[in-house]
């Protein structure tokens, strides 16, 4: 009697997706799957060799959640390639390690600081997480200090400023942001609608609430700058060392904005 040949097996591995369950797990993996709908298999990959700091507990001095992190990224992703199709310069001059990015803030809301993040995991080598220096205030609304805890953004106190740079020894890259400043146009303040709500000002502009415009961004990243000293020098020293950095990212918005083609192309 012949026996029924085997089934042929295969030693390869096989990638299963973690289950998640509940309202909340299946939107993480949802927007995890959109993330590398937008991004494609190098974004998978570039995602996966994302490393999270520790302390020696084993967690993020600051909240990060990677995972988290890794999920909350796919809408800032869509902005970055779809609404404002941001073109990077320079970008390689971001040495690996510890480095400190300084920009020109502008448009109303931290878009800019939003599409700089998603530089650093899409176009940087290696790709990493970006901590943003958020407005003191902001930690004050409701659900947003937790998220920006999880996606490892802390607040911009001049504590965090010291430890980040010179008791480091970071190096600091200037970083010339074009197109924001064009986003989302102040028509003026409504101030007592900021009182209300508690924030430090409400601008009104053309689409009413601070949405920004599809204009394109350029990001110009500058050779990096680095300083010695000691984080409690006197400020005068640390002030002509801020206006070194603020001089850099000036030439560099001048050179920037001759050079664009226009605000939406």
């Amino acid at each position: 009697m012949e026996r029924a040949p085997e089934p042929s097996r295969t030693t390869a591995l096989v990638r299963r997706e973690p289950e998640r369950r509940g309202l909340f797990g299946r939107l993480r993996s949802a927007m995890e799957k959109w993330t590398v709908q937008l991004g494609g298999p190098e974004m998978e990959e570039r995602l996966a060799r994302l490393v999270a700091p520790q302390n020696e507990y084993g967690v993020d001095p600051f909240g990060l959640d990677l995972e988290f992190a890794k999920a909350a990224v796919a809408p800032a992703l869509w902005l970055y390639k779809n609404w404002f199709r941001v073109k990077t310069y320079g970008i390689e001059r971001v040495p690996p390690g510890k480095v400190l990015l300084v920009a020109n803030h502008s448009g109303q809301l931290p878009l800019d600081a939003a599409m700089i993040g998603v530089s650093m995991i899409a176009e940087a080598e290696p790709p990493r997480v970006c901590r943003a220096m958020v407005e003191k205030w902001a930690p004050t609304l409701p659900f947003v200090a937790p998220f920006f805890a999880r996606i490892g953004q802390v607040v911009g106190t001049p504590e965090n400023c010291r430890r980040l740079a010179l008791e480091t020894r970071s190096p600091i890259v200037p970083v010339a942001v074009i197109g924001a400043e064009e986003q989302a146009p102040a028509l003026f303040d409504f101030k007592a609608g900021a009182r209300a709500l508690g924030f430090p000002a409400l601008p009104i502009t053309p689409t009413l609430l601070p949405l920004p415009l599809p204009v394109k961004y350029h990001l110009r990243f500058g050779e990096p700058m680095r300083f010695v000293g000691n984080p409690d020098d006197e400020d005068s020293e640390l002030e002509r060392r801020v206006r070194e950095v603020k001089m850099q990212i000036q030439t560099m918005m001048d050179r920037g904005l001759v050079e664009r083609g226009g605000l939406f192309f």
